[in-house]
């Protein structure tokens, strides 16, 4: 089920997530992310009644098994002395832990001074799982061979994640080919037949990963296939474990991998991704859930890691999928990259296979919180796969609060003088009018047509050398964010009329005047931006900058389009939806993906 990880020891954010050194003095606890044994999710979704940990040790002192419970309350279950070359089996019963609980233990060195050693320790069930069935692994990559070659590197040393592997397909779309980096040949030479690569087209993570799926099921080899994003670094342990998770439970479960932040590698992205249906949006679980810091608080000091948390959906960066569900219900939307993680799991849900988020294993992404992707081009698979999402899977008429919602953006995006952002979103609800037959005609088109209206857009005209950044009349501001905070909820109706009023009224300063401000990027938020008449908004070392200017024309030109689009797909709803659902079982089908894949084929 799970072995115990010593975790690195050289970098102390990192050490948190798997050894506990926060209590007495030379008490070693492994009430950890990595190393806490997560009952309440084994006792909900598996057959697993019963589990045993065996600890091995060296040297003299004192074994403590732990068990909490979803109020984080915690006792003691089990005390041993140990002595010399020690191994402990203790057995520990999942029942009354469907809502929550860990179990762990701890270490303590005897009064002698003689150190104790943990030689290691595992997790494991005499129960039978459901599937004794290996996971392929598909990796979609596009000009992220450094970040490839070191996941196989990682993979070709680490047995223990191999033995529940069958195929690692790394399919990529990038110029910059992972073959051609160094390092991948050795790593390529270690793991034999078990690496295939795969050169296609960019049709992004939809194309990359239907790939990989359509290349598990042709080899019929596999009852799982585990979805991996390319700029990531993993754990290996993590890869066994939601394999083990994957054959124990009940019935045909998608399991998620947790996400750490890579540049903050202690921090949680979130506990469990939720689907909000009456704005049909993404989001994390509860605030507190978002953005933890297990080095600022453990596992003992959350007390909400104790109480299991469900998922309605998990990002494809670490996503293992049964086969039987693939057969079941198809293959990616054929979408490029936005919603199709999220709209995957609605879809699985719709036959009886939910989607957990399983504690314990997890890797390190880059974070976007610092980068927000719904201003450039991926606007408009923002925009697009959203409705396309709602069309086929929200129950409320006309999907309840979603064009309001998506109203808002728009005139968030034109406040703040993305006018990309707001025409490519045009783009992206007249598409949608178009019916889902665009979807794989132009999967491997759409990006290169979205990236060459870009040079149209002052804000996409990047100034690299330090010495072409253009001065600002009033120089570069800061704020401090207890004063400048966003307008709270009430207020914000006021605030967006008062600027809309001024954005739509006043006429725009000439395009050959100074910018009006310099802002860091993260200052440029959606109720700063608004202010300005221009800004120059470079990023934290002022090695590069963009520049915003207001255009009054253009504002009210966008604005009127943006609307007329989108009451449109509004108007025809009902139609819209009927169409899209009955198209599903096709564009999302082996058949129709392998003609996307193999044109000439």
């Amino acid at each position: 089920m799970a072995h115990v990880v010593p975790g690195p020891t050289d970098d102390r954010d990192l050490s948190a997530l798997y050894v506990d050194h926060t209590g007495a003095p030379k008490r070693v606890s492994y009430a950890t992310y990595f190393n806490a044994f997560p009952a309440g999710y084994w006792s909900q979704w598996t057959n697993v009644q019963q589990v045993t940990l065996t600890v091995e040790t060296q040297g003299e002192g004192t074994l403590e098994v732990f068990t909490s419970d979803a109020s984080s309350q915690s006792r003691v279950t089990h005390t041993e002395t140990l002595s010399g070359r020690h191994t402990t089996r203790v057995d520990l019963s999942l029942q009354g832990h469907n809502d929550g609980g860990w179990f762990w233990f701890d270490l303590l060195p005897a009064d002698t001074g003689t150190p104790i050693e943990l030689v290691g320790a595992t997790w494991s069930t005499e129960a039978t799982p459901r599937t004794q069935g290996k996971a392929s692994i598909g990796i979609t990559t596009f000009n992220k061979p450094d970040y490839c070659v070191d996941t196989l590197r990682a993979l070709a040393d680490a047995p223990t994640a191999l033995s529940v592997l069958d195929t690692i397909y790394l399919v990529d779309q990038g110029t910059a080919k992972v073959a051609d980096e160094p390092g991948f040949a050795d790593a390529a030479a270690q793991l034999s037949s078990q690496l295939q690569v795969i050169d296609q087209a960019n049709l992004g993570g939809s194309g990359g990963f239907s790939r990989a799926m359509l290349e598990t099921l042709d080899a019929g080899a596999s009852d799982f296939t585990l979805l991996l994003d390319d700029d990531v670094e993993i754990e290996p342990e993590a890869i066994y474990r939601i394999v083990q998770f994957g054959r124990f439970t009940t019935r045909p479960t998608i399991v998620g991998g947790h996400m750490f932040d890579l540049l903050n590698p202690s921090v949680l992205h979130a506990w469990a991704e939720i689907l909000d249906l009456k704005y049909f949006m993404w989001r994390p679980g509860p605030p507190a859930h978002s953005r933890h810091n297990f080095r600022e608080r453990n596992l003992r000091a959350t007390p909400w890691t104790h109480r299991r948390d469900d998922a309605d959906y998990t990002g494809w960066w670490m996503c293992l999928i049964p086969v039987e569900a693939i057969k079941r219900i198809g293959l990616s939307l054929p979408v490029f990259i936005k919603w199709d993680d999220a709209e995957y799991s609605v879809r699985a849900r719709a036959i009886g296979v939910p989607t957990v988020s399983l504690p314990g294993s997890a890797l390190w992404h880059v974070s976007w919180v610092d980068k927000d992707d719904s201003r450039d081009w991926q606007a408009y698979f923002h925009a697009r796969n959203r409705l396309i999402a709602a069309l086929v899977h929200s129950d409320y008429p006309s999907g309840g609060r979603l064009f309001s919602n998506l109203g808002r953006i728009d005139v968030k995006h034109l406040l703040c003088m993305e006018y990309y952002a707001a025409h490519i979103r045009e783009r992206a609800y007249r598409d949608v009018l178009r019916g889902p037959e665009h979807l794989h005609e132009e999967i491997s088109t759409i990006l290169g047509e979205l990236r060459a209206e870009r040079g149209r857009f002052v804000e996409n005209q990047v100034h690299n050398a330090p010495q072409d950044i253009p001065f600002s009349r009033e120089g570069r501001l800061t704020f401090d964010i207890e004063i400048d905070a966003p307008p709270l909820r009430p207020m914000l109706p006021a605030f967006t009329a008062r600027h809309f009023a001024r954005h739509w009224s006043m006429p725009s300063e000439p395009q050959d005047a100074e910018p009006q401000v310099e802002l860091v990027r993260r200052d440029a938020t959606w109720w700063r931006m608004p202010r300005y008449e221009s800004a120059v908004v470079t990023d934290a070392q002022r090695t590069s900058a963009v520049i915003y200017r207001r255009d009054r024309e253009f504002f009210r030109v966008q604005f009127r389009r943006n609307r007329a689009a989108l009451h449109e797909v509004e108007k025809n709803w009902n139609r819209l939806a009927q169409e899209y659902r009955a198209a599903m079982a096709d564009i999302t089908s082996p058949e129709m993906w392998r003609k996307t894949l193999n044109p000439g084929g």
